[in-house]
């Protein structure tokens, strides 16, 4: 996505080009699933009436779904002290925090990390007025203990 950006015709189609891709957007129901991060980028948010202007990650999850396809979920981290709970909720999920320590965070480690996650069904009003749903991270979840002989 950022390589298309910085260079317009990646990507680019011709008039007379032939497309197959379909609309791949498919809603998950809401649940626990494990997760894999596909990507991090790195943006900027330019702030809000509630949150100042901070620098921003941009998760592309992986998640299987109960019919054994792969699914993008898409989240963003806030790197702000409003929003530090849900940083140590992440690098938690992930293993790289430990409940009650400090933690500086290696985001080059994050990409290929995985964990486990509890995903909504959000549901919103579309520009045109009507109804839409799509699929948001509720909340990171800590490591399961794993006890042998019962599998992952």
């Amino acid at each position: 996505m950022a390589e298309e950006y910085m260079n317009p015709a990646a990507g680019a189609l011709d008039w007379d080009s032939e497309i197959t891709k379909d609309d791949e957007f498919e809603l998950l129901p809401a649940g626990t699933y494990s997760f894999k991060v596909e990507s991090l980028e790195r943006a900027r948010f330019a702030g809000s009436e509630k949150m100042s202007a901070c620098n921003q990650a941009n998760l592309t999850l992986i998640l299987t779904g109960a019919d054994g396809k792969q699914h993008k979920v898409f989240d963003s981290l806030f790197l702000h002290s409003k929003a530090e709970w849900r940083l140590s909720q992440f690098f938690t999920a992930i293993g790289q925090k430990k409940k009650g320590e400090p933690l500086k965070m290696n985001w080059n480690m994050v990409p290929g990390s995985t964990g486990r996650l509890e995903l909504t069904v959000n549901k919103f009003t579309k520009k045109d007025g009507t109804p839409g749903e799509n699929n948001r991270v509720g909340k990171y979840l800590p490591p399961q203990a794993w006890t042998p002989g019962q599998g992952f």
